[in-house]
């Protein structure tokens, strides 16, 4: 198989997948539901993930913050707890990898705030702790997942799985239906 091949074969499972998830899409009606709540209460999204989903929380908190199209419009709050490199070296160092999300969480996030999380396996322990310790103060959580959504299936409020063959494709959707999301919130919020 030439790479021109191998790219489209890519493509073409990449919209099988798409086309799945697109077929289960009402299980997103209350990750949405929970996210406009955040935004109409004057709430904060808080994003996190590992890796390549690291990259993807901070990638939406920032659509939701800048500007998700070339409109003009108010900036919406959301954070991404994957950012501050100090922060998340000292976590890690003095409180162990494990708390890095979950010491933010306790520090920055509020009742009636939500906390999503993207995770390929749905096992990340750093990712479990955010979801318990989040879901004890009162903030909502919601994730979206891979494979068969792990442990934090369990301990989040909303989990819609996305399935695809491998985690890059995972994450490929998750940003692609995190992007939808923020589509519709920001053109209602963002006024």
């Amino acid at each position: 198989m030439s790479d021109i091949e191998r790219i489209a074969a890519g493509l073409r499972g990449l919209a099988r997948d798409a086309g799945d998830a697109a077929g289960r899409v009402d299980g997103l009606a209350p990750v949405v539901a929970v996210m406009r709540r955040t935004l109409q209460q004057g709430g904060t999204l808080f994003f996190a993930g590992n890796g390549g989903s690291a990259a993807d929380a901070q990638h939406i908190a920032t659509e939701y913050v800048v500007r998700f199209h070339a409109t003009q419009r108010r900036a919406l709050r959301a954070i991404a707890l994957t950012t501050d490199t100090s922060l998340l070296t000292a976590a890690a160092n003095d409180l162990g990898f494990a708390e890095v999300f979950a010491r933010q969480v306790e520090a920055l996030a509020r009742a009636g705030d939500t906390l999503v999380l993207h995770s390929t396996s749905g096992n990340s322990n750093n990712l479990v702790r955010a979801a318990q310790r989040a879901r004890t103060m009162g903030v909502t959580v919601v994730a979206l997942l891979g494979g068969d959504g792990g442990e934090l299936a369990g301990c989040v409020d909303h989990a819609f799985v996305v399935t695809g063959n491998g985690t890059a494709r995972v994450q490929e959707l998750q940003l692609a239906i995190q992007h939808q999301i923020a589509d519709i919130l920001t053109a209602e919020f963002g006024r």
